[in-house]
């Protein structure tokens, strides 16, 4: 009898050290927030790359399901309608024609300014040069889009045959001398213009002062309900384009693995690496310079985006700026 009631009471005992071994196991234990990301696969990410190689949404509390890279921001504007993002890093005219779709998402920060350049043979060396020729160009509200539709314009350009792909397409088309230029973000426009026989042109910023590159954009619903993770999405951005900005020659180490370990979507994945293998660190650095990394948003700037996006076509009404960036974020203009 004795035997069965020391039994039971170490069972006893053993249950209830179980019990308050879980339950502070688990009042312990962090808690982490489910995020979607998406990125662009190019340095223009390049503050999230960084943050992903540091593993700094973990760091603050973010669990990130998937961190999608795209070949080019009208694909990943694509994952946006289909809502399989929660937050995406972004060019701002995908955003911006995705928002004029009814893709209810927010502008809570940017990452870049230009980034954006023509890239032709050798023998082309005015922007004259161009009429007649044959360009190919990311598809149409992409930022390389709207730039070298400024191009067309500032330069009063006619006849160009233009053909659409998306970067390392294109590429592929210059080097191959199936197009006579191409119109193409950064790192492409810098590898493109790596090889013998060709150069870049024109910048974005040799035609429009301050052009807006990409921005870190939100479901509306994330920031009402979730407004916490939204802040730390945009304080980790705002870490990764200061780490930039002081350690470039590492931070162009970090993009050329990241990049070199992503899948892009809406591209054959050979396609890719064949054209790459020109990459190294010393070119993405080359590449980053052309690049201002900045977090600030500048709301004069993204209006006359839409402005430029109205008169186009692209979109159907003019968006109200004050109702795209979000109202806890900082936006100067």
């Amino acid at each position: 009898m004795k035997k069965a009631i020391v039994l039971v009471a170490i069972i006893f005992i053993l249950i209830i050290s179980l019990s308050l071994t879980f339950m502070l196991g688990k009042s312990t234990a962090k808690e982490y927030e489910n995020v979607s990301v998406a990125v662009e696969f190019n340095n223009h990410a390049a503050a999230a790359y960084i943050a992903k190689h540091f593993d700094w949404f973990k760091e603050n509390g973010l669990n990130i399901t998937t961190f999608n890279s795209y070949v080019t921001g009208v694909a990943l504007a694509n994952a946006l309608a289909r809502g399989d993002v929660d937050a995406a890093y972004v060019c701002l005219g995908p955003a911006l024609i995705a928002y004029s779709k009814g893709v209810d998402i927010v502008i809570v920060s940017g990452t870049h300014l230009y980034g954006y350049s023509v890239v032709t043979r050798r023998e082309i060396t005015t922007p004259g040069d161009l009429d007649g020729k044959k360009v190919g160009i990311v598809e149409a509200g992409s930022n390389t889009d709207i730039f070298f539709q400024m191009v067309v314009k500032k330069y009063d350009l006619k006849n160009i045959d233009v053909r659409r792909g998306n970067p390392p397409l294109l590429t592929t088309l210059l080097w191959t001398g199936q197009v006579d230029a191409i119109v193409v973000p950064e790192h492409w426009a810098t590898m493109a213009s790596s090889k013998e026989g060709f150069h870049v042109l024109l910048r974005s910023q040799d035609v429009w002062s301050g052009m807006p590159g990409s921005v870190l954009i939100v479901k509306r619903e994330l920031l009402e309900k979730r407004p916490e993770v939204v802040e730390k999405l945009v304080k980790i951005t705002e870490k990764g384009v200061k780490f930039i900005e002081e350690n470039k020659e590492q931070a162009a180490e970090i993009i050329v693995d990241e990049l070199g370990k992503a899948s892009p979507m809406g591209v054959e994945l050979k396609l890719v690496e064949e054209v790459s293998k020109t990459l190294s660190p010393s070119l993405m650095l080359d590449s980053m310079k052309n690049l201002n990394y900045t977090s600030e948003l500048d709301s004069g700037a993204i209006n006359q985006y839409i402005e430029f996006l109205y008169d186009l076509g692209y979109i159907e009404n003019k968006i109200d700026v004050n109702k795209i960036v979000g109202a806890h974020f900082s936006a100067k203009g």
